[in-house]
């Protein structure tokens, strides 16, 4: 065995004599100074895993608000699904009603049809109806909506019918305009590229000297519309060398049509 060796166990076997040789009380003072000595490292284990501890907490509390963000993101879009529908109800039921409404103070026995398809090349020309012959729909007859005129049937099926429009510059309807004399007749004015159809009323007099906002109705004149249907009101007006001539905004939104009545005759 080396010196040093020899010198470790001699301080050693000194150590534990000296400690076994004091009292508890001066043990208790050793173990005190002891944990005096490494207090700081204790409380900092201590401190780290309280904050440790708070940031899973929190990031357990993210989590759920995200879950709960996610569901009533998907609550919202059903709601707003299920509002839209509930608006499209409500629209179809107002116009409906507002129809049935219009088919029972009528002078006229009307046929209610709906629009079946639309030829984008003939948007402002023909729509295509689902009603027929069976329908008691023939040829000729008046086609309109509580707005205004609309135009006439052409070709009629069983089941089906073409309306031509009054849009349609071969559609020629004899008119009247309010609180005048002046009669004359509607065509459709054909403007290539046009999102919004106009109506061309002609062969006015010269002193006709019309204004915006007067109203144009069916004089009954040809026998194939009845008088006073509401077919525009008039936008422009000007003088020619031989007559005058007046632009038309349609009385019906020809391109929102979904709903039309066919006149079959009077009650």
């Amino acid at each position: 065995m080396s010196r040093s060796s020899i010198v470790a166990i001699v301080i050693f076997g000194a150590a534990l004599l000296a400690l076994f040789s004091i009292g508890p009380q001066a043990t208790r003072k050793i173990q005190a100074t002891f944990y005096q000595a490494i207090s700081p490292f204790l409380t900092t284990g201590s401190g780290l895993e309280k904050q440790i501890t708070s940031v899973r907490a929190g990031l357990k509390s993210l989590e759920e608000l995200e879950r709960e963000n996610t569901a009533l993101r998907v609550e919202n879009r059903s709601l707003k699904a299920t509002n839209e529908a509930l608006r499209d109800v409500e629209h179809e039921v107002n116009r409906l009603r507002h129809a049935l409404n219009y088919r029972q103070r009528s002078l006229f026995r009307l046929v209610p049809a709906e629009i079946v398809s639309r030829d984008s090349s003939t948007w402002w020309r023909t729509v295509t109806i689902n009603r027929g012959s069976e329908d008691g729909v023939e040829p000729e007859m008046p086609v309109l909506t509580d707005e205004g005129l609309v135009g006439r049937t052409t070709t009629v099926a069983e089941n089906i019918s073409v309306v031509l429009l009054v849009s349609d510059e071969n559609c020629k309807v004899a008119v009247s305009v309010e609180g005048t004399r002046e009669q004359g007749i509607v065509t459709g004015e054909r403007v290539e590229g046009s999102v919004t159809p106009m109506l061309e009323l002609n062969y006015l007099s010269k002193q006709a000297n019309l204004k915006p906002g007067q109203k144009v109705y069916t004089s009954g004149v040809g026998g194939v519309f009845p008088s006073g249907l509401l077919v525009g009101t008039i936008k422009t007006f000007q003088v020619r060398a031989l007559d005058s001539q007046a632009k038309l905004a349609p009385a019906v939104d020809l391109a929102k049509l979904e709903d039309v009545f066919v006149v079959i005759g009077r009650k």
